[in-house]
């Protein structure tokens, strides 16, 4: 099935500095990913800038101040489309059942979705909640824990949490990453 028309959010999320200056929880170190945020590649960067000439992309990322993956992720995403000029809103999860509920990740709500749109409100395409490397470790426990209800189910989950941590890596490692894959999806618009 087809991802809905979004069209009729545009205007109705934050603006990313709002979505900032809003938060309830995490911001401090939000703010300092955002503030340790540098270019690993000068061709990343130039790509990102390049697409100041084009005024045909959207992005809504649906998110969470209380969620760690948006704490980590979405500071890199600010950065790569405050350079690129692409108009770029938050919902607040909480605020936009209906939409989330359209951006499922295996079946449970998961922030953040980065949801690329073009002008018209079509979905393009979208990120999130994690790099590829850091979520595969997620859909693997999924996959072998499909009942939440089991007496070691949280235990497990405990482990699985340690290891998406590790391989996030230390300070800024996954930024590489993060603007990799978005640039990767980018280009196929």
């Amino acid at each position: 099935m087809g991802k809905p028309n979004l069209s009729h959010k545009f205007g109705k999320g934050l603006p990313p500095k709002e979505f900032i200056e809003s938060m309830t929880k995490n911001q401090s170190e939000f703010q300092a990913n955002y503030d340790s945020f540098t270019w690993s590649s000068e061709e990343d960067r130039e790509f990102f800038e390049s697409l100041n000439h084009r005024d045909d992309l959207r992005v809504l990322i649906l998110a969470a101040d209380w969620c760690g993956d948006v704490v980590r992720n979405i500071p890199v995403v600010f950065q790569a489309l405050e350079i690129s000029g692409i108009p770029t809103e938050v919902l607040i999860m909480e605020n936009h059942p209906e939409v989330m509920d359209e951006f499922l990740t295996m079946g449970g709500r998961s922030v953040p979705i980065v949801i690329f749109a073009d002008t018209g409100g079509h979905v393009l395409g979208q990120w999130g909640p994690r790099p590829q490397h850091v979520q595969e470790v997620m859909v693997e426990f999924k996959r072998q824990n499909p009942d939440r209800d089991a007496a070691d189910y949280q235990e497990k989950m405990a482990v699985v949490r340690q290891e998406i941590g590790k391989r996030y890596g230390e300070g800024t490692e996954s930024h590489a990453v993060i603007i990799r894959e978005l640039r990767e999806l980018i280009s196929g618009y």
